[in-house]
């Protein structure tokens, strides 16, 4: 999460808000960025720590007038960007699966930089589960120009958002650089409608939903929810921030006769449990 080094994010945001507005760079602000702005500290806490956007500075218009500017493609570094809550919700549903004997891997749909991936890898290591493995389905090119018609408008590509084009060798960099890359991580690369459905998952005890769009969240859902153990848990990241994440999720529901209560963990993420036969 990055919280650790969190000042680093803010100096970013500082030296973007000072280029777009054409200001210099106070060297001093730069090295005590905590104490020279605390306002821009309190507010980048809150919305890391809730996984809402941050990457955004106060721009000014040749006309003098401001706007929001959207700097993420030049900011955002950290290893994961769900927020802290989502994170914990990860760690609180796997408790329940170690403490309970829930069979099954874990996978996660859309796993960007793998942050959240590298944490379920990590729980297992910490905990001495090493029966289970981890996989990391992403296409690491980016998301699909989609051609359902809820995500009509929505442009997620390389092209038009080149920060969630992630390559594969970058997320086992990541993977080894906290000395979790081995055997029990398992990459499917491709397009979920076309390593989904023939993935070799046999059973799954966790399976987070990343995809943003309505067909990435039908397609995960599709392949891989009758591989979910009772018992188990299905965490969907987007159902709050995206109407058509939400669409897909409650047209399955109501389709296959789900009705477990949904819950929420914040603004954006919530989560069910496969309900025991």
């Amino acid at each position: 999460m990055n919280e650790l080094y969190i000042e680093n994010d803010a100096r970013f945001l500082y030296i973007m808000g000072a280029a777009h507005n054409g200001q210099g760079i106070d060297t001093e602000v730069l090295r005590n960025i905590a104490l020279r702005r605390p306002e821009m500290m309190a507010k980048l806490r809150a919305e890391r720590g809730e996984g809402r956007p941050w990457w955004r500075v106060m721009g000014r218009r040749p006309d003098g007038t401001q706007e929001l500017v959207n700097v993420r493609n030049a900011c955002e570094f950290t290893h994961s960007m769900i927020g802290t809550r989502r994170m914990a919700n990860i760690e609180e549903c796997l408790d329940r699966v170690r403490e309970e004997g829930v069979p099954g891997d874990l996978a996660e749909t859309g796993v960007w930089r793998g942050g959240a991936t590298v944490f379920m890898r990590g729980y297992l290591a910490a905990y001495g589960m090493e029966d289970r493995l981890v996989w990391a389905a992403d296409s690491f090119e980016g998301l699909p120009k989609s051609s359902a018609e809820p995500d009509r408008g929505l442009d997620f590509s390389a092209a038009a958002e080149p920060v969630l084009a992630v390559p594969l060798e970058e997320v086992r960099s990541l993977f080894e650089r906290y000395g979790l890359l081995d055997a029990r991580v398992r990459f499917l690369k491709g397009w979920f409608r076309d390593t989904l459905p023939a993935a070799p998952i046999r059973e799954l005890a966790l399976l987070r939903l990343d995809g943003d769009l309505y067909e990435s969240t039908r397609d995960a859902l599709r392949a891989l929810y009758g591989k979910l153990s009772p018992g188990g848990f299905l965490l969907v990241d987007d159902y709050g921030d995206f109407p058509p994440c939400r669409q897909a999720v409650d047209e399955f529901r109501a389709e296959n006769g789900i009705d477990a209560p949904i819950v929420e963990v914040d603004w954006s993420g919530v989560y069910w449990r496969k309900p025991f036969a």
